[in-house]
């Protein structure tokens, strides 16, 4: 039985980054609805102690076991807030009795582990660490299904995709629309893109978000991975999955039915609305900021990506085609090359390159088990660091 505080106790991973802080927001602006359980990051020990202050979560978690100490200091005050370090800790934590939803908004490859963890301890799922189903899909969605346990999308396209099919029960999907702001090299020639700086490629248009996924969306690597995530979410093979680069960022995906009736959701750039969503899921609450004026946002644009200048979502397209390992090879690949850039120790046109020689080189399996991913991840790390530091 549930305490008589009826609130939903909600463990938030990556409490400091971009979503988990917008999170905090939703749940703010809820709270008689939301309580936060569990606050976790990776390294931000001042600002996780910060929310932990403010939030009183039963526990706290930092992944970098070496700020363990430090992170205790910081919340000596609160003593009714349990502390703890380290991946095994995450993994143990979202398996609480009290736990409603597990909100996954960690960054990377390390976000597999606590999400299989949660899966099996039967809490919803909110899906916001895309690496996750490209890297195991399947191997997530058979879990979710032993285990009944439902996955709601954050990411804003899958969340639109996913209120496009509400109320459509079972009617086939024809297509899927996923729509790209095209980032800020969208209208940048390949000899303009080949001398691009970190500082460039962090400036994005329309979104506001963490240091890798504005890399991976000014490189469209994070449009090959949403329609690998689409492809497991939806069920719907990638030949099926059409991407449009829409600049304005209001459309943010539709689905077309055998019908030719096209569904899309509509809004402003703010993610607080698809975090929201999946929380209150199947209900919609009351959500503060602004709201879409279609007079003001006058032209929707949408183009067809350039594949020659992209090429990071062409390779994505190869790795769903090829299966088995290789979504995992890339999403290894572009970790290494992503964190390169931004450490100046390879160019932007590079990262493609040693992601497709990484395709290659690193070891394919066709039926990969769990062991194979975290073998794969590790081969393909290895490969993609020497070829970026020849």
């Amino acid at each position: 039985m549930k305490s008589e505080n009826m609130k939903k106790q909600i463990a938030i991973l990556g409490s400091t980054g971009s979503i988990g802080t917008q999170a905090l927001e939703v749940i703010e602006e809820h709270a008689d609805l939301y309580e936060v359980y569990c606050l976790t990051a990776n390294n931000k020990v001042q600002l996780l102690a910060e929310q932990a202050h403010k939030f009183k979560p039963a526990a706290i978690v930092i992944a970098n076991e070496q700020r363990y100490d430090e992170l205790k200091v910081l919340m000596s005050d609160m003593p009714d807030i349990k502390v703890y370090a380290g991946a095994q800790a995450l993994d143990e934590i979202v398996e609480a009795g009290p736990i409603d939803m597990v909100l996954t908004a960690m960054v990377g490859f390390s976000g597999l582990n606590p999400t299989i963890h949660a899966i099996k301890a039967g809490k919803t799922i909110c899906l916001a660490n895309k690496e996750t189903l490209v890297v195991a899909g399947e191997l997530i969605l058979q879990l979710a299904q032993q285990y009944h346990t439902p996955i709601l999308p954050v990411d804003s396209e899958h969340s639109a995709i996913f209120q496009s099919l509400v109320g459509e029960d079972q009617n086939p999907i024809e297509k899927i629309l996923l729509t790209a702001s095209g980032g800020p090299f969208r209208l940048k020639s390949m000899e303009e893109i080949a001398h691009v700086t970190k500082a460039d490629a962090l400036r994005h248009p329309t979104w506001d978000m963490g240091a890798k996924i504005t890399i991976d969306s000014a490189s469209m690597m994070n449009k090959g991975f949403e329609v690998i995530e689409a492809k497991w979410l939806f069920g719907v093979e990638a030949d099926r999955i059409q991407v449009l680069v829409h600049p304005q960022s209001i459309v943010h995906s539709a689905v077309q039915f055998q019908d030719g009736s096209v569904k899309a959701q509509l809004g402003v750039p703010d993610m607080r609305l698809p975090i929201q969503y999946a929380f209150s899921f199947p209900q919609r609450l009351h959500l503060s900021g602004e709201r879409l004026d279609l007079f003001k946002a006058q032209h929707l644009e949408f183009f067809e990506p350039d594949l020659n200048k992209f090429r990071c979502l062409a390779l994505a397209f190869e790795a769903i085609k090829k299966g088995g390992n290789m979504p995992c090879i890339v999403n290894a690949a572009n970790e290494i090359v992503n964190r390169g850039f931004l450490e100046d120790k390879c160019g932007f046109l590079q990262m493609g390159d040693i992601i497709a020689e990484t395709m290659q080189r690193a070891t394919f399996d066709k039926e990969p088990s769990y062991d194979t991913y975290i073998a794969t991840d590790a081969e393909a790390r290895r490969i993609a660091t020497e070829l970026m530091n020849k």
